[in-house]
C-alpha cells in the first residue's frame, strides 16, 4: 500500500508505546503502524481513567481539561479495521478529525489526526483526576479485553464508578 493511502491517527492511551496494547500497533498481520511522533492536542479535553478495568478515555468536551499528549501514527485500512475494533467505533467512540501539534520537529507542525473521543458518559467522569498524559500504573492497572467479564458490556461498566 502508498504512503499516501496511509491515515495518521493520535492515540493518547493503551496505544502508545509501553502501554498494554502497543503491541496491536506493531504487529504486522494487523497492518501499517509507523510511528510519526509525539503529539499534543491544540484543544483541552478530559483524559480520565475509568471503569473498573482502567480504561483511559479522552470525553469528548472541548475546552474541559488538559492539553493531552500522545503519540502520532500513519496506519493503513487494515490497521484502521483492527483499530476500530478496539475502540468499539463507532457503538462506543466517535472518530474524529483533531489538530494534533507535533512535539517532536523543530518548528512547530500541526498535523490534522483522527481520535477517538467519548461522545455519550455519565457526568460523574468529569468529577475524575484529569490527565495531560496516560500511564499505565501499578495503582491502576489497565485490564486488557480477554479477561473482562464477557457479561458487562462496554456502555454498563463506563457508569461503573472508579476513584
Amino acid at each position: 500500500m502508498s504512503s499516501s493511502a496511509l491515515r495518521r491517527f493520535f492515540v493518547y492511551g493503551t496505544l502508545k508505546r509501553g502501554e498494554p496494547n502497543h503491541k496491536l500497533l506493531t504487529s504486522p498481520e494487523n497492518g501499517v503502524g509507523k510511528f510519526v511522533g509525539r503529539g499534543e492536542t491544540t484543544i483541552k479535553f478530559p483524559l480520565v481513567i475509568g471503569t473498573r478495568y482502567n480504561i483511559p478515555f479522552l470525553l469528548n468536551k472541548r475546552n474541559t481539561g488538559n492539553f493531552v499528549r500522545g503519540e502520532i501514527y500513519e496506519v493503513d485500512d487494515t490497521m484502521v479495521k483492527k483499530l476500530d475494533e478496539l475502540e468499539g467505533y463507532p457503538d462506543f467512540y466517535d472518530r474524529e478529525i483533531q489538530d494534533i501539534k507535533l512535539l517532536d520537529e523543530g518548528e512547530e507542525k500541526i498535523l490534522p489526526c483522527w481520535v477517538y473521543l467519548l461522545r455519550t458518559f455519565p457526568d460523574h467522569l468529569l468529577n475524575f483526576e484529569m490527565l495531560t498524559e496516560y500511564r499505565d500504573t501499578p495503582e491502576r492497572k489497565y485490564c486488557e479485553v480477554y479477561k473482562r467479564n464477557p457479561n458487562i458490556s462496554s456502555r454498563d461498566d463506563i457508569a461503573y464508578t472508579t476513584k
